[in-house]
């Protein structure tokens, strides 16, 4: 997909967050471009789509045999059997998950609790997390060995955010995957207003973290990478994801902004389910 305009999950009219400043998210609200936030009376909607969520990506990850025990899409693998899904509704078999590079994941593969993330990089709300939530994380749990957290692309806003992805990347083909992807968040304004085709935001992020950028370029216009960024937009789109960020915890899914001790209570729980 090529330019801005607007795709699945194009900015609207209606006051949703877009390119420039904005409020801070509330609890539990993920960003939807052309939507307000989720009112009261859409709680079921939303339920609905997370049961989906979750009854599919777990299915998927008993389709994918890239890894022993665990999915491409880095959760921990299920049985082979689906189980019934919250509703007591037999799951059905979803889209088996795009493979996962390395450099997108971060922690040990040997880590007992996954969360899979999936991001736009003009999602104000996935900023958030990235700047308030993800350190802490890393720090409790990553570091610790006890949490791997893996990245999908889910750039609905299409244009830059494309570009944003195919970036972090390139950049990750030098082990630097983190740093571009939370340099991107840390100052969206550097790059967020740049024209589709104009590469030169993205290479100073790379020289300013250190990168060949010669090697940046050439890799920035490598189709590999913009078709494993369009596999992950598919499958997330696939899979009825309502917004972003998107969560999913050893398989439990959730969404919006949220404080960090509903991720600390949602991994501790994951560990001792086992």
């Amino acid at each position: 997909m090529t330019g801005d305009a607007p795709g699945p999950g194009a900015d609207g009219a209606d006051g949703v967050p877009g390119d420039g400043p904005a409020a801070p998210p509330g609890p539990g609200e993920p960003h939807r471009p052309g939507r307000r936030p989720p009112r009261p009376g859409r709680t079921a909607l939303i339920l609905g789509a997370a049961l989906l969520l979750i009854a599919v990506a777990a299915v998927a990850t008993v389709l994918d045999d890239t890894g022993p025990g665990r999915g491409a899409d880095g959760t921990a693998a299920p049985s082979a059997s689906p189980s019934p899904s919250p509703s007591g509704a037999p799951t059905v078999a979803g889209p088996r998950p795009p493979e996962i590079a390395p450099e997108l994941r971060l922690g040990s593969e040997d880590a007992p609790v996954s969360m899979v993330v999936f991001g736009d990089y003009r999602c104000p709300y996935c900023a958030a997390f990235t700047r308030e939530q993800q350190p802490r994380l890393v720090e409790e749990y990553v570091e610790e060995g006890r949490l791997l957290i893996v990245w999908r692309d889910y750039p609905y806003k299409g244009g830059v955010s494309e570009r944003a992805a195919v970036a972090a990347r390139a950049a990750g083909r030098q082990d630097a995957f983190w740093e571009y992807h939370d340099a991107l968040y840390a100052d969206p304004d550097a790059w967020t207003g740049s024209e589709d085709g104009d590469d030169g935001p993205f290479t100073a992020i790379a020289e300013r973290l250190g990168l060949d950028t010669g090697r940046f370029r050439s890799d920035l216009a490598d189709p590999e990478l913009r078709g494993a960024v369009d596999a992950d937009l598919g499958f997330a789109l696939s899979l009825g994801v309502p917004g972003t960020p998107a969560f999913l915890i050893d398989g439990e899914a959730f969404f919006g902004a949220q404080p960090v001790e509903e991720f600390e209570e949602r991994i501790e729980a994951a560990e001792r389910a086992g």
